[in-house]
């Protein structure tokens, strides 16, 4: 703390700036110190018309007033200012230095994102990928202290990003995804989850979690989505798939007057849905960009780590220093009141 390394004796003591820095214990006695004054206030009244007068004649000529007279004020005034720094003593200025110190066994997640030409689609805005790699910029943006991966699929399956727990290098790998990262056409979901199930097998993760984005049936690969999906639970993998899309006629690229270009789109769950249930996971389906970010943040909420928290608290009274300066200014009010400053006729 600054204020430990300055001298009692510094006027610092007394700005603003400190005063309101400090927390103070029992800030009952502050509210007295508008009562100071009103004693010293009914203190003078008092004297004034109760206290003996001794009848003196003097010409009018021979009463004069000067500044100089002043300074017989001077003994009450340091007698407020002693009151004064004795109510803010007892109100216990403190300085708290509190030092939090936060912790988590973490979460391993990978991202599984299907980049296959129909996510070009554009029921989604732009399109369903980069709707999907917005979300994912979300859901990153509020883990703490997990691991994520990345893995695309199409036509066949690659992981783009090693569990990690540096964001930055994941939003740039996001930045990166496009639909021509893998030259193989079509949609290997099986694939996509071996992938997965080889990235964490050998995670010692207390929970692992795959988050499996498609938009359409398993169509390319060499390994069946159902097998990969058991393989995946053997290993503990909760397994969150979502599918996004509408049915119907949907905007797939424009034609040369720069009309949205209709397609037909069907969707069939059936896979994803098995998936989903193998793995103690949760099947969702999304057609527009809020319900998609809907989805990540219920995610994000089913998988929260345990923050463990450890708070140290140093606490450091500086009531001494006012009170050091009480007795100060009472020592000088006693030679004060020793002085020809003193008034034997009331005192």
């Amino acid at each position: 703390m600054d204020k430990l390394l300055e001298a009692w004796y510094s006027f610092s003591w007394f700005y603003p700036s400190t005063l309101k820095g400090f927390a103070w214990a029992t800030p009952l006695y502050l509210y007295l110190l508008f009562l100071v004054p009103l004693l010293f206030i009914l203190r003078w009244v008092f004297k004034y018309f109760f206290n003996q007068k001794l009848p003196v004649a003097l010409v009018k000529s021979d009463l004069k007033s000067t500044p100089v007279t002043l300074i017989r004020l001077l003994p009450d005034l340091l007698l407020v200012l002693i009151l004064s720094l004795i109510l803010v003593a007892l109100a216990r200025p403190q300085k708290t230095n509190e030092k939090v110190e936060q912790w988590t066994e973490g979460i391993d997640i990978i991202l599984a994102i299907d980049i296959s030409q129909s996510m070009q689609i554009e029921d989604f805005t732009p399109n369903r990928l980069e709707a999907a790699k917005d979300v994912a910029r979300d859901f990153i943006s509020g883990r703490i202290q997990d691991r994520i991966g990345i893995v695309v699929f199409s036509g066949d399956a690659f992981s783009l990003a090693p569990l990690t727990t540096d964001y930055d290098l994941l939003n740039a790998y996001l930045d990166e995804i496009s639909f021509d990262m893998i030259e193989n056409r079509g949609t290997a979901i099986g694939s996509a989850m071996a992938v997965v199930t080889n990235r964490m097998r050998e995670s010692d993760s207390k929970s692992k979690v795959c988050i499996l984005l498609s938009d359409g049936d398993n169509t390319a690969g060499n390994i069946d989505p159902i097998t990969a999906a058991e393989l995946a639970a053997a290993y503990d993998i909760k397994t969150y798939t979502i599918v996004v899309g509408k049915e119907g006629l949907v905007p797939f690229g424009k034609d040369y007057f720069g009309r949205p270009h209709m397609v037909e789109n069907t969707v069939d769950e059936t896979t994803m849905r098995n998936i989903a249930k193998i793995s103690n996971g949760e099947f969702f389906r999304v057609t527009d960009n809020e319900a998609l970010k809907n989805v990540f943040e219920k995610i994000d909420q089913y998988e929260k780590a345990e923050i463990k928290e450890t708070r140290f608290k140093d606490t450091a009274d500086f009531y001494f220093v006012y009170l050091r300066w009480a007795m100060v200014l009472l020592l000088i009010w006693l030679l004060l009141k020793s002085s020809f400053l003193s008034n034997v006729l009331q005192d």
